[in-house]
């Protein structure tokens, strides 16, 4: 059964509902604001997971990152974790109404909350194989604040919001579990530094926007408790030189295929 609201009604609560994966996956989102993006489908097909795990989104906003697993992973069982209490209802609607309700579910919880606010929510220490996430990753030392609140959350933190992320990550995985992330290119020192405590077998995947042109976004991914070398894996483009999308590109963010990081 489908419970998407009707078009007239979403309009009415400044919401939009769009598709994504090619059409099989559709999102109600904020009209205004953070809207889903590339970030989430790439951090999706770049996040390694098997049917019979349990995946844990951070910061996961509408649930389009951990909806776009479980719709690539049948039988995975996906927890969505959002500190806006709005965000985290409409993640949880989204799972009832792409009929995922039964194995992916939405928890309002701060991802930098103590243990015992994750156990309270079901996510014992040491209880998952595979978080994903797309921290806030845009410092306001830095960079221009978002007059939009819901966005400055989604958007803007500093280098220590992305440690404690890491270490609430290393906290839920068993060992050999996996953390896949999603950062700025020009921070990917930041995470590399996050990720030493606790991680090992660092593989690195840059994003560019075209051919001939600088990452803007890195895919990361680390085991944990493993000693295995970092390895920096060929680089995605998502559109050539004439600014046309890569086939390569196409197949992930439409047709739902996988990144090299997905593979373990």
């Amino acid at each position: 059964m489908n419970f998407a609201p009707m078009a007239s009604d979403l309009a009415a609560d400044g919401l939009t509902r769009d598709a994504v994966l090619g059409g099989r996956l559709r999102l109600t989102q904020p009209r205004h604001g953070h809207r889903v993006g590339h970030d989430a489908i790439l951090l999706a097909a770049a996040t390694p997971a098997h049917a019979d795990e349990h995946a844990v989104d951070f910061g996961a906003g509408i649930g389009a990152a951990g909806l776009a697993l479980a719709v690539r992973v049948a039988g995975c069982a996906v927890t969505l974790v959002e500190i806006d209490d709005g965000l985290a209802e409409l993640a949880a609607g989204n799972a009832q109404d792409n009929g995922l309700a039964d194995r992916v579910r939405s928890v309002r919880l701060d991802v930098m909350a103590p243990a015992r606010a994750f156990t309270a929510a079901g996510l014992a220490t040491g209880s998952v194989m595979r978080v994903m996430m797309n921290p806030p990753f845009n410092d306001p030392a830095r960079q221009r604040t978002s007059p939009d609140p819901r966005r400055q959350l989604a958007r803007m933190a500093s280098c220590d919001v992305l440690m404690v992320w890491t270490r609430s990550a290393a906290r839920l995985l068993r060992p050999g579990g996996t953390l896949t992330l999603i950062w700025r290119a020009d921070g990917l020192a930041d995470v590399l530094q996050a990720l030493k405590p606790a991680f090992g077998a660092v593989q690195v995947l840059p994003v560019h926007p075209k051919a001939g042109a600088q990452a803007i976004r890195v895919l990361v991914r680390g085991t944990k408790a493993s000693r295995a070398p970092l390895a920096l894996l060929p680089g995605l483009f998502l559109n050539d030189a004439a600014g046309r999308p890569t086939d390569e590109a196409e197949a992930v963010l439409r047709g739902g295929a996988v990144l090299p990081l997905a593979e373990d």
